[in-house]
């Protein structure tokens, strides 16, 4: 029989995300991971149930349900060999997987750094939560790059990078913060959710922990929530450890739901790329469009970066629009057929939001003309999509003189 958990060198990320995590070939055997629900594991004797107990932090040691079941850690052990590192942890949504490395590594009086475009929730909870017991947290410039080392501390026991941003989509110096950190003995903590391991590895570029939510492209269909922390061995024990503090439990369900999305990631990556940047260089041919901010146009500040560090593209944009009215760009949101009105991204699903940046900021200022909408270009079709902003921003704004535009 075939073990397919353990990727071959020359594996493709195609065949990766095919065959990682799946059950072992074999005469009568599932292709799939049986689900298990459980919480209660029964065991043969008081030896045995004392042996597991030691072992309950290590990988694929079945305890009890809350510590992870066969299927939860094959699925963990497909997403490392697509990131990297010594083992991932499957915790309950993205942002549970924002807070478990703050939970298991800050202590009273140590600094965090954390750039100033982090995920607005994990701003929160680092702001209300984590601050709250005795942190010292601290926001930067997403463009700091080696300028990080400036702001270390002896304090300092870790930065939080998160690249590009998923608002306003600063494209960080990940190499040159991770190597200040690493002269400063300071761990480092990265959100991989907009490129997945497809488009960027953050171990690779030298980042000690990368934290997902698996609830968006992983998934992939809007219908289950996860997060997924992958590190090195050396930080897995007391990550498991504080996940058990927080009685953090992945859904089998979930899990069932993400793992067979993952089947499809490649695919759906690919499409979001292309359509995302088609979209992309559309907009930004619309006069009544101020900036497209996409780090893989030309265009945007950070392009070089981007195309350093990242293997493709998702399809997560925004773009200015060139009105001040909150009206104007609200009508613009409502009136889209194939945008719907939401928060999250990653699925099938084409989404638009408006968002305000300037009032989650402290390290920067916001100063931009217009409004800021978010696109997220789902699988539909991009002529479709394109058709359907051209005519929206059209009726929004009262342009009578460019009705004609061409979407092709």
């Amino acid at each position: 029989m075939t073990d397919m958990s353990a990727p071959r060198r020359d594996w493709h990320d195609d065949t990766k995300v095919a065959r990682l995590g799946r059950a072992h070939d074999g005469d009568g055997l599932t292709v799939n991971r049986p689900l298990h629900r459980a919480s209660t594991i029964g065991f043969s004797s008081v030896a045995a149930i004392d042996a597991a107990k030691k072992k309950r932090f290590d990988k694929g040691t079945v305890f009890y349900g809350r510590f992870g079941t066969p299927d939860v850690f094959a699925f963990e052990d497909a997403i490392t060999g697509l990131e990297g590192g010594y083992g991932t942890i499957a915790v309950p949504s993205g942002l549970a997987a924002c807070v478990l490395p703050l939970v298991a590594f800050l202590r009273p009086g140590d600094h965090l750094l954390v750039t100033d475009a982090v995920y607005e929730p994990a701003r929160t909870s680092m702001g209300e939560f984590i601050r709250r017991n005795g942190v010292d947290v601290e926001f930067y410039d997403p463009r700091i790059g080696a300028g990080i080392a400036a702001l270390i501390r002896p304090e300092t026991r870790m930065i939080y990078l998160e690249t590009p941003g998923s608002l306003t989509f600063e494209v960080q110096d990940v190499p040159a913060i991770c190597a200040a950190a690493k002269a400063a003995g300071v761990m480092t903590v990265a959100d991989n959710t907009w490129a997945t391991a497809l488009n960027c590895r953050p171990i690779d570029l030298g980042v000690d922990i990368v934290v997902q939510s698996a609830t968006k492209y992983i998934v992939g269909h809007s219908d289950a929530m996860l997060g997924l922390v992958t590190c090195h061995e050396a930080h897995y024990r007391a990550l498991r450890e504080a996940a058990n503090w927080l009685g953090y439990r992945a859904s089998p369900d979930d899990v069932y739901m993400a793992a067979r999305g993952l089947r499809t990631l490649t695919a759906r990556m690919r499409q979001h790329h292309e359509t995302g940047i088609a979209l992309a260089r559309f907009l930004e041919g619309l006069p009544q469009v101020r900036r497209v901010i996409h780090p893989a146009l030309p265009s945007h500040p950070d392009h070089a970066l981007w195309k350093r560090d990242f293997a493709g593209a998702s399809g997560l944009f925004a773009i200015i629009l060139d009105t001040p009215s909150h009206a104007t760009a609200a009508a613009f949101a409502e009136d889209l057929e194939l945008f719907g009105l939401g928060f999250s991204w990653g699925g099938y699903e084409s989404l638009v939001l408006l968002a305000d940046p300037a009032h989650a900021r402290t390290a920067t200022n916001w100063t931009e003309d217009g409004i800021l909408v978010r696109l997220y270009a789902g699988l539909e079709h991009v002529d479709d999509l394109k058709a359907d902003l051209a005519r929206a921003i059209l009726k929004a704004t009262g342009d009578t003189a460019n009705r004609s535009v061409h979407v092709a």
